[in-house]
């Protein structure tokens, strides 16, 4: 199989949905099992591909992946941070990384705000045996079924109803996908717009825009807090497979005191202070976080330099 040295990570968005946690934090650096939601995109990539360089376009706080990787390496891979004062949309995105692109080889990009260990090596050697300008991951279920693709000819034929609002066989896109210097020409330079429209035009063009249904491992976008919370089951589950150790749920550098009650889903972050009496159940305490005496907290977030007190069921602190 061939190789692919690069990944983009698309790690500039708002984070609307997922507020107030990303009110000071960009989505990709929330805490999942007390460490940067980002570094399990790192370590698959690194894992299943081999990757060793990455691109993490950013926007909102971006000095907070400064501050989280410092020396911008993280498990011996380089990582650079490319600012997008205005944001760029996908496309954009890809666009403004052309000098950092491969010039004769592919290269993989990846939502941010995904949690999966579904297996890539597949997805790479059909993109590089059928020669695909664009191969798109996909599973079979889920929540947006927006992908019209042909299992016969292994081709994606509609994105979003646009050229075959008919299709029957729709397909969930995973935010995972191959891209080719095939496609560079198809990208217009300085345009903000969303990766959709120039794949469509690609797939007009008759270029082969291909896919592939990975239903193996765990996947889920982390984009709103139901799913973030239900993330805590994951490891029951065997996730993330391509790890050494299973995930860490209380940190080691976490303050706890004697006779607390803390269920085997939630997690502590390091440098949390968890006082007398407390009762955590389903919850994440980030890293720096306070739980007063007495506390009870189910299903809830506290961030780090917040304090939670009282009993507390669905609310983030």
């Amino acid at each position: 199989m061939g190789k692919i040295s690069k990944a983009f990570i698309l790690g500039a968005g708002l984070g609307t949905r997922l507020r107030p946690l990303t009110d000071d934090l960009p989505k990709p650096l929330v805490p999942v099992f007390n460490r940067p939601l980002i570094s399990y995109a790192f370590s698959h990539l690194r894992h299943d591909l081999g990757v060793g360089e990455f691109a993490v376009n950013t926007h909102h706080c971006p000095g907070a992946y400064d501050a989280a990787f410092p020396d911008h390496r993280e498990g011996g891979s380089s990582l650079l941070f490319r600012h997008e004062p205005v944001l760029l949309d996908t496309a954009g995105g890809i666009d403004n990384l052309r000098d950092w692109l491969p010039r004769d080889e592919s290269f993989i990009v990846y939502n941010g705000d995904i949690l999966t260990d579904l297996p890539l090596a597949p997805a790479l050697e059909q993109h590089l045996r059928t020669g695909d300008a664009v191969t798109l991951i996909l599973r079979s279920r889920g929540d947006e079924l927006r992908v019209g693709y042909d299992a016969a000819t292994g081709k994606v034929v509609d994105m979003r109803g646009v050229l075959l609002p008919d299709w029957p066989h729709r397909y969930q896109f995973t935010g995972i996908y191959l891209v080719s210097p095939e496609f560079y020409p198809f990208l217009a330079p300085g345009k903000i717009e969303s990766v959709v429209l120039p794949m469509l035009e690609a797939i007009r063009a008759g270029a082969r825009v291909g896919g592939i249904v990975i239903d193996e491992g765990e996947w889920g976008d982390l984009g709103e807090r139901d799913a973030y919370l239900d993330a805590l089951i994951l490891p029951g589950r065997g996730f993330p497979r391509y790890a050494s150790a299973p995930p860490e749920r209380i940190s080691p550098f976490a303050e706890i005191a004697e006779g607390i009650v803390i269920d085997s889903l939630s997690t502590v972050g390091p440098g949390a202070i968890l006082e007398k009496g407390v009762s955590i159940s389903e919850s994440v305490i980030w890293p720096g976080a306070r739980v007063e005496a007495g506390a009870e907290l189910y299903r809830t977030i506290v961030r780090g330099g917040r304090t939670a007190r009282g009993a507390l069921s669905g609310v983030d602190c």
